[in-house]
């Protein structure tokens, strides 16, 4: 019988983490970058109590 390969499972685990974690990561920053995008077209009325 075949011996099962721990390291080899931990490291595609740790793989398939890393690579979740990066695409979370950049689904944030497109998040942010269109969010930014929508509000730079509009003029902030912030602090603007006049």
């Amino acid at each position: 019988m075949a011996k099962t390969n721990y390291s080899y499972e931990k490291w595609k685990k740790e793989l398939a983490k890393k690579k979740k974690k990066e695409e979370k990561r950049q689904h944030k920053l497109d998040k942010n970058n269109t969010q930014s995008k929508e509000n730079s077209g509009q003029p902030s009325n912030k602090g603007d109590n006049i």
